[in-house]
């Protein structure tokens, strides 16, 4: 017994006419005929009687076009689900995003899919930077800043994307605050012994922002002062906010802030980063997460 055959047993239950059947189905009628022959040889009993110019279902065969049409049915949602997807008229995508990405770009990505691609469902999922990378094996697209590390799974692919700054926030009032906080004026600058003064809010571990940092003071030997360890960007903005000390952030994050907090370039060099995109699974990757990638490496405006 095969699909075919009970498709076409479907189709013949239907019209209680193999001529007809053939018709719908595109076959010869000795195709339907031979097909009906097989499946009933398979049970062992009649399925159907012949009845003037067409046929009638015997008991047992209206249970079985029960199961066949179902089957069909099956199938047919099945083909419309298929062709659906080679359109991406609909389907899913699991986004995994560290802290940043998922705060600062994301959003912006997700708006202009869904323009393109409304029934596409689109679920999201943010930690650190090592959380999400630890979670490929559940997401299919992953934006990550920072080091990608070694440890990931095979067939992942990685794409540099985003270039970013990491920098200096503190209050209007601080002592190393700029002057200035517009941004439309060159950012200020300050070395790390300077900052290495003062007392400093960090990210919480895994974070790549402060793997940069302590990199970055490490380097220079210039000791840390670490007066609090705090998740996510905007709990490092309000403890910074609250005077708790000198936070390290990108610098995209700082786009509408009001004035009350200020930041500072890292000297001598500015301290910079790629963020990247990871895809799992890259020599067979679902249509729609190849048109989610191109959008995203199509839109290098979106930090600015």
């Amino acid at each position: 017994m095969t699909a075919d055959q009970l498709i076409t047993f479907a189709a013949v239950a239907d019209h209680l006419n193999i001529s007809r059947a053939a018709l719908a189905l595109h076959l010869s009628q000795p195709a339907v005929s031979g097909q009906l022959r097989q499946l009933q040889d398979e049970f062992g009993e009649p399925l159907y009687q012949r009845e003037g110019r067409g046929i009638r279902l015997t008991p047992a065969g209206e249970q079985l076009a029960s199961y066949a049409s179902r089957l069909r049915d099956t199938w047919r949602q099945a083909h419309a689900f298929r062709d659906a997807l080679r359109g991406l008229e609909r389907g899913t995508l699991r986004i995994g995003a560290s802290t940043t990405p998922a705060s600062y770009l994301l959003p912006y990505l997700i708006a202009a899919f869904r323009q393109r691609h409304p029934e596409v469902a689109l679920l999201t999922s943010d930690g650190n930077t090592s959380e999400i990378v630890g979670a490929l094996g559940t997401i299919d697209i992953a934006m990550i800043e920072g080091p990608v590390g070694a440890d990931l799974p095979p067939d992942t692919a990685v794409h540099p994307w985003h270039e970013d700054e990491i920098v200096a926030i503190m209050p209007a009032s601080h002592p190393l605050a700029p002057s200035s906080a517009s941004p439309t004026q060159p950012r200020a600058r300050l070395d790390l012994d300077a900052l290495g003064a003062h007392a400093l809010v960090l990210r919480e571990a895994g974070s790549g922002v402060r793997q940069m940092v302590e990199r970055a003071f490490a380097r220079a030997a210039v000791p840390m002062r670490v007066a609090l360890e705090i998740a996510g960007v905007e709990g490092v903005k309000e403890a910074v906010r609250a005077g708790m000390g000198i936070g390290f952030v990108s610098a995209m994050s700082m786009r509408h802030e009001d004035g009350a907090l200020r930041m500072a370039s890292l000297a001598p060099e500015p301290l910079t980063r790629r963020f990247s995109i990871l895809v799992p699974h890259a020599s067979a990757p679902s249509r729609v997460v190849e048109r989610f990638l191109e959008l995203s490496l199509g839109q290098e405006q979106i930090a600015r």
